[in-house]
């Protein structure tokens, strides 16, 4: 239960992030590939632009597993707080044994929004989680980077958390 819940709040940072806009990012063509490190994990990252706003990912965590997932920015909306870029994003997580899996699925939302003299960016969502195991849950992620997680077992045991992202 309690590696869901990480591997869901994981995914979450991963897919947002929070602070000022400092710039407008350029399109990478399709392929184009990104790698990096994660400063926190050590964990390999890599993300491949597919093409048409499709991305996918892989996150190699030595010892533990890989993440592994995809994202597709299925237009921009326009509201009273800011122009968003609403994703369907899927996660699955398989560790390095082979003996647990986690699929994580839902909608995050990248906001561009106005600020005192400047723009910032933030993000939003649900996701909703499971794994091999059996247990089931939510993620829900506020503006203000807030993360709520809820987890139930299937023997009716359940789990709240709550994060804060920035």
């Amino acid at each position: 239960m309690r590696a869901l819940a990480q591997i869901a709040l994981y995914a979450a940072a991963a897919s947002t992030s929070f602070g000022p806009a400092m710039y407008q990012p350029d399109g990478d063509p399709a392929g184009a590939v990104i790698e990096t490190r994660d400063p926190e994990t050590d964990a390999r990252v890599m993300v491949t632009c597919e093409g048409d706003l499709r991305f996918s990912y892989r996150v190699e965590m030595g010892g533990v597993g890989v993440l592994s997932g995809s994202e597709t920015i299925t237009g921009t909306t326009v509201g009273l707080r800011g122009l968003g870029m609403p994703a369907p994003t899927r996660f699955t997580f398989a560790s390095e044994q082979g003996d647990y899996r986690a699929d994580i699925i839902g909608i995050i939302t990248s906001e561009l929004a106005p600020g005192f003299g400047s723009w910032k960016i933030r993000g939003f969502g649900a996701l909703d989680l499971s794994d091999s195991p059996g247990n089931r849950g939510r993620l829900s992620l506020d503006r203000s980077g807030l993360v709520f997680i809820s987890i139930s077992t299937p023997d009716d045991r359940s789990i709240e958390l709550k994060e804060k992202l920035v």
